[in-house]
């Protein structure tokens, strides 16, 4: 299939726009985006303060997830440095020497 795809670009040496369908289908989609964009612009409008309210929460999630890191911090918080988790005893007090 490939090969096929090659053959036919190396034969008319143009590509995805040497092919008269491919440009009209190009126009039709530019033309369809616009009205598209042109008959629901206010709609846009009234879903622009959630669609920023979305768009900072997902950077703050970002941004937040650096200071623990990641995902794979969440729940793991009495782990220690070295990975490894305590003892469930607890530690022996010191012995009282003189």
């Amino acid at each position: 299939m490939k090969e096929l795809r090659r053959m036919a670009q190396q034969q008319n040496g143009q590509g995805f726009l040497g092919s008269r369908a491919n440009v009209v289908l190009l126009g039709f989609l530019a033309v369809g985006g616009f009205y598209l964009i042109a008959e629901h612009w206010a709609h846009l409008l009234g879903a622009a303060p959630l669609l920023l309210l979305l768009g900072l929460c997902v950077v703050m999630h970002l941004f937040m997830h650096s200071g623990h890191g990641g995902h794979g911090g969440h729940g793991d918080h009495d782990r220690t440095a070295d990975g490894d988790r305590p003892s469930a005893k607890p530690p022996k007090p010191p012995t009282h020497q003189h």
